[in-house]
């Protein structure tokens, strides 16, 4: 039987016990009271043993139960009227077993499911308690005590057993107000109490003759009790009853607040609107009252305390890093904020030192977060062990730590000071998946009133600062000093104004034609970028590429660029000015290769552009093959398939390595501006230039060689048999306007030994 059957069985058992329950309630017909009654015991009996079998609950679960549903038939049947005082008292003894068994099987359930607040939790229990007690003596011990006549130990034991059922009502709340989810089964359980409860609450209103109950009606919510129990021992999430269960996401903390609430003012308005009947009244009331405004005074000092912890904790989870448990950045800006307050006092410098550990990148891809997370705390513990007491470190963001020194009396403690931090990076660092050796970049920053107006400016120079550090080849030291600021002031003005540079137009291309060193014949050309700012300044390339690389705007640059630079090639092809096959190179980053739309970029352009793919070189460096090397192959592979033909730029100042023209789909080689000065007249700069040559004819690549300045230097690429060649000697790069007279002059051969060195 699997689960889902048993889960309908156990509905359809509850269905059946709501039916069976209004049956009894509305047939006064006696015997057919005892075979609804019997037939509930029988069913708690079966699933009890099905349940045994098939669902596996705890045993004291699912015995508890049992034992309930026996003792609660044999309770109804000793009640019976005709039956006499010594059956009627056995009856109660019956009843207050069901209610200890029930507080015991409560207990059980309850202290593994209570949650993470047992106090309040118990607190507010024993509000609705102990309120629901105050109610039950006033409108029903006090009458029942003064009006049964079954005799005083019976009617004493009545008594015990409404009192042990305010008991389980108290362990119900518990159960019910605690943080741990509460599925279908404790719901059915919770059902089958509260109907067994609402049953004991009709017999004493009648016993105490409050009003005239039948007995049918009295006995039908023991009928639903038994089949709910039942229903309770058939679903299939018994055995996680008594287990701890997961926590809800979000605590019930409204409707806990209604029922709470209904506890202690209910029973308040009944205490004040009723009056004591005799002494043993007034002072049970007076006594339940004492204990009740106990109960509530605890409850307060519990919620006054929970809520002073929680805002403790608050504060510390707002001002700590939750896995070094070092400060946060906004808990050091109160410490250096503190430090500079009180520096012209003592007539210190305080200090800042901004660490980053170098390539932790690196760590997270290859080891995995979790090795990274066991190298920041390693790091952490590593700067609490060698830094004086007195300074304080912090953790503001991912593999950046600070630390302050308010004692620094100038620069050069501060210096001596991030020596020392270096220096302990020395020794590797001991994490559960063996050594590992980091560095760190450290950039230090001192309070001098002229510059540092506040703890943020002091922290923004110390980062500032380590950015040089990084830029200087990391695992080093930099200070601060007024030109970082002003370096830093630029390249945010160039990054901001960049974001607007292509729909202002101000960004422009100049072209650099390629010749056949041989026939001295354009045969091609290579795209450059320029920038002209609305205010006449000229940014370099040199600048802006690497700002434009890292924010992510060279993908729709370097996607303008392509189209402008073929529909340039186009135009020039219509207009008779180039050969029909004249190439164009496009430089290309590593941002725009990651682009998985980058392909997709390309085919448009050539398709707009009528531009054949083989036409198109797009120029790329060694170190993009090196750093990203997948992704980089997966792209170039792709453009391969659509004709477009790859060439690596700057070759030779990268790794150079050779398995890359194995593994890359490489068609054309760049000779190196650096290499090609020298090619006239250094013996070693011919050699090299010879063999990347003769490397190239071997494997089938093309060469174009760069940076050519003399006629010597292209006469010397010619013997050494270089394919093509640019360089001021030939073009300056010029506009696209400019083009077809750059080709017009070039195409006279005679002309080559006139053109002067333009130096640059």
């Amino acid at each position: 039987m699997n689960s889902r059957t048993l889960e309908r069985a156990s509905y359809g058992t509850l269905i059946a016990g709501v039916i069976a329950a209004l049956a009894h309630a509305l047939v006064t017909s006696s015997v057919a009271g005892d075979v609804l009654y019997g037939v509930g015991a029988v069913v708690v009996a079966s699933a009890a043993i099905l349940s045994a079998r098939v669902n596996t609950p705890d045993v004291r679960v699912w015995g508890g139960l049992l034992i309930i549903g026996v003792l609660s038939a044999a309770s109804q049947v000793l009640a019976d009227p005709d039956l006499g005082v010594r059956a009627h008292f056995l009856a109660e003894v019956l009843s207050l077993s069901v209610q200890v068994v029930l507080v015991l099987g409560l207990l059980v359930v309850a202290q593994r499911r209570i949650g993470r607040e047992p106090l309040g939790v118990l607190a507010d229990s024993a509000i609705v308690a102990l309120g629901a007690w105050l109610v039950c003596w006033i409108l029903l011990l006090r009458p029942l005590l003064e009006t049964s006549t079954d005799g005083a130990a019976t009617v004493t034991l009545r008594g015990i057993a409404l009192s042990a059922a305010v008991i389980v009502l108290l362990v119900l709340a518990t159960l019910l107000f605690g943080d741990a989810e509460n599925g279908p089964v404790v719901w059915l359980a919770s059902g089958a109490i509260v109907a067994s409860l609402i049953g004991d609450v009709l017999w004493a209103v009648h016993d105490a003759a409050l009003a005239e109950i039948a007995t049918s009606l009295r006995n039908a919510p023991y009928v639903l009790a038994l089949f709910a129990a039942a229903a309770t021992l058939l679903h299939p999430t018994i055995s996680n009853l008594a287990a701890q269960g997961p926590y809800q996401s979000a605590r019930p903390m409204a409707w806990r607040l209604v029922t709470v609430t209904s506890g202690l003012v209910v029973p308040l308005a009944v205490f004040a609107i009723t009056d004591a009947q005799d002494t043993r009244d007034r002072v049970v009331r007076s006594t339940a009252v004492i204990v009740l405004a106990c109960a509530v005074l605890a409850r307060v000092i519990l919620a006054v305390r929970s809520n002073a912890v929680l805002q403790q904790r608050l504060v510390t989870s707002a001002q700590t890093d939750a896995l070094t448990g070092l400060p946060n950045r906004s808990l050091m800006l109160e410490h250096v904020d503190t430090a500079l307050r009180t520096a012209w006092r003592d007539g210190r410098q305080p200090a800042v030192l901004f660490i980053d550990v170098d390539r932790f990148k690196n760590i997270n891809d290859s080891l995995g977060h979790a090795a990274g997370d066991d190298v920041l705390m390693a790091v952490a513990g590593r700067l609490r062990v060698v830094l004086p007491d007195y300074c304080v470190v912090g953790r503001i963001a991912g593999d950046e730590f600070v630390v302050l020194d308010p004692r620094a009396s100038g620069p050069g403690d501060a210096m001596l000071l991030a020596d020392r931090v270096l220096e302990s990076f020395h020794e590797p660092l001991a994490l559960r998946q063996g050594d590992v050796f980091v560095s760190a970049s450290i950039g230090v920053s001192t309070y001098r009133p002229s510059v540092t107006n506040s703890a943020d400016d002091l922290l923004r120079h110390a980062d500032t600062a380590m950015y040089r550090a990084k830029e200087s080849g990391r695992n080093c030291v930099a200070i601060f000093d007024e030109s970082m600021l002003e370096s830093v002031t630029q390249r945010l003005a160039v990054e901001t104004a960049l974001y607007r540079a292509l729909e202002r137009r101000e960004l422009r291309l100049v072209h650099q034609p390629i010749i056949d060193v041989s026939l001295g014949e354009v045969v091609g050309f290579e795209a450059l970028m320029r920038w002209d700012r609305e205010d006449g300044s000229t940014v370099s390339p040199a600048e802006f590429i690497p700002i434009a690389e890292e924010t992510g705007t060279i993908v729709p640059i370097g996607a303008w660029a392509l189209l402008e630079a073929l529909t340039h090639l186009s135009e020039w092809i219509a207009g008779g000015w180039c050969p029909r096959d004249a190439t164009m190179a496009v430089n290309v980053s590593p941002r725009q290769l990651s682009d998985p739309n980058f392909v997709n970029v390309v085919s448009e352009a050539l398709t707009r552009a009528h531009i054949p793919a083989r036409q198109l070189w797009l120029e790329v460096t060694e170190n993009v093959m090196i750093s990203q090397p997948d992704q980089a192959l997966a792209a170039l592979t792709k453009l391969g398939d659509l004709g477009v033909r790859v060439a690596i730029d700057d070759f030779g100042t990268g790794y150079s390595s050779l398995s890359l023209l194995q593994r890359f789909p490489i068609h054309r080689l760049k000779i190196d501006r650096s290499f090609v000065a020298g090619v006239a007249d250094k013996p070693d700069a011919r050699a090299l230039v010879r063999t990347i040559i003769a490397m190239c004819d071997s494997l089938g690549l093309d060469t174009v060689a760069e940076g050519v300045e003399s006629v010597h230097q292209l006469h010397t690429l010619g013997e050494l048999r270089c394919a093509k060649a640019q360089g001021y000697l030939i073009s300056h790069p010029v506009p696209p306007e400019q083009m077809a007279s750059t080709v017009a002059l070039l195409s006279d051969i005679g002309a080559w030994p006139r053109i002067r060195n333009p130096r640059v």
